[in-house]
């Protein structure tokens, strides 16, 4: 009851104030300035946008929970709670250290391209072309590394992430088959007539004796004989030459490797090659000489500027002579 009378006699006074100031005004004593009561709406900052949205997330937990004691709905915040949503504003919000699927899926899809690009750049088609046709008759990526030379210098490790890339990488493999598709028939005829000896083909070619003089009827009739064997793309020449070859380095069944050289003994031309020291074989430098000659050749190049400075004069003397 004590409570209920104080809550009555304050808004009895409030109303009387109130009506105290309505007559002043209604006097004279306080000019009425004139204001309009809509409410302009204006853009909000950032840090307001922030800050009325933690505002709003506070009253709606503090709606949950409960109303808090000794605090009207309609009160405004005290300056100490100002201070805490300032700092709770101020304070950066640390990034999750794991990424969204989609943004990893991005990173992925990138990373591909990336790769995509850079083989496209270094294998060019005809390196592709040459490099499918030696895998398929040789087996070995080894002797293709070792037998085959490509537009770039690669490695045996790039020829290997190649290889596997053709095979298993769809997007990869697509690209090079398009490309491929592309090449001119006088280059694919070039890049088939580069390919590796399969292991087959020259067992057939050992056949042939080193003491013999085969011609290119003889590698024909090989050819007409193994038609399975051999590449498609070979030629009498071209098994003449590989022949030839394997002859020099006694690669043929009739050969027999022959023994190292003793003391000065010299088997043949490379041997002996081999042998020679080239740092004795470098003259000993003259500078004097070297001096002369540098001298000379300047004094004839500066003989030679003179006379196509002068050629213009003789050659107006020339014409003035002719007419």
């Amino acid at each position: 009851l004590m409570a209920s009378g104080a809550t009555s006699r304050s808004e009895d006074e409030e109303s009387l104030a109130g009506q105290k100031r309505g007559s002043a005004q209604a006097s004279g004593a306080i000019p009425k300035r004139r204001s309009s009561s809509r409410f302009i709406k204006r853009k909000k900052f950032d840090d307001e946008l922030v800050e009325s949205s933690l505002a709003k997330s506070s009253s709606r937990a503090k709606g949950a929970g409960g109303v808090e004691p000794g605090r009207c709905s309609g009160s405004e915040p005290s300056s100490s709670e100002k201070k805490k949503v300032s700092k709770a504003v101020s304070t950066p919000i640390a990034p999750s250290p794991v990424p969204t699927p989609g943004l990893a899926k991005r990173m992925k899809k990138s990373k591909q391209s990336l790769q995509v690009t850079k083989d496209l750049g270094r294998w060019k088609p005809a390196d592709d072309l040459l490099l499918i046709n030696a895998v398929l008759q040789t087996n070995d990526l080894t002797s293709v590394h070792l037998g085959v030379k490509f537009s770039c210098r690669f490695n045996l490790r790039e020829i290997q992430e190649r290889w596997y890339a053709l095979l298993y990488d769809p997007i990869i493999s697509k690209l090079a088959c398009q490309a491929m598709r592309q090449l001119h028939p006088e280059a694919i005829a070039a890049i088939q007539s580069k390919v590796l000896f399969s292991k087959a083909e020259e067992q057939l070619l050992t056949k042939v004796g080193s003491t013999s003089q085969p011609t290119l009827d003889t590698f024909q009739e090989l050819l007409h004989k193994h038609p399975d064997v051999f590449y498609p793309s070979r030629t009498a020449k071209a098994l003449q030459l590989h022949w030839q070859l394997m002859k020099q380095y006694y690669l043929l069944d009739d050969q027999t490797v022959q023994p190292l050289p003793k003391g000065d003994q010299v088997l043949n031309f490379s041997d002996a090659e081999d042998m020679l020291d080239d740092s004795k074989l470098k003259d000993v430098r003259d500078e004097v000489l070297e001096h002369e000659l540098t001298v000379a050749d300047r004094r004839q190049k500066r003989e030679i500027r003179q006379l196509e400075q002068e050629l213009h004069k003789w050659q107006v003397l020339v014409d003035s002579i002719t007419g």
